[in-house]
């Protein structure tokens, strides 16, 4: 288990962002990346989630409509990971998955694809 901070941990998630290749993230449209302590069952047992419509589910979009969320929980990335570098691996294929399921892609193909 790693210990952190809400701050450093934002921090942590912002760096791993930046670091996601341009054309994964240039496509992003209305969505916000948001971090949290814990889902709200209290579990730990998921480390993010994707709040949205997929871009292959939608028939329209645009003005007015509320941003898709990334939602990034800080607890339970701190309960499996074992040093800092484990945490950043995670967080980094937290990030991957979540925007992944904005693209449309569902968690049976990226589990074929490693990102689960």
């Amino acid at each position: 288990m790693v210990e952190m901070d809400a701050d450093a941990f934002d921090a942590l998630v912002t760096d791993e962002l930046a670091q996601l290749p341009r054309e994964m993230v240039d496509g992003l449209d209305n969505v916000i990346f948001v971090v949290e302590d814990r889902p709200e069952d209290g579990s730990l047992g998921l480390l993010g989630l994707y709040d949205g419509l997929a871009l292959t589910e939608r028939e329209r979009y645009g003005m007015g409509d509320l941003p898709d969320r990334i939602i990034v929980y800080r607890e339970p990335h701190l309960d499996v990971c074992q040093d800092l570098d484990d945490l950043r691996d995670e967080v980094h294929t937290t990030l991957v998955h979540e925007i992944a399921h904005f693209y449309g892609i569902d968690d049976e193909r990226l589990h074929e694809l490693g990102w689960a």
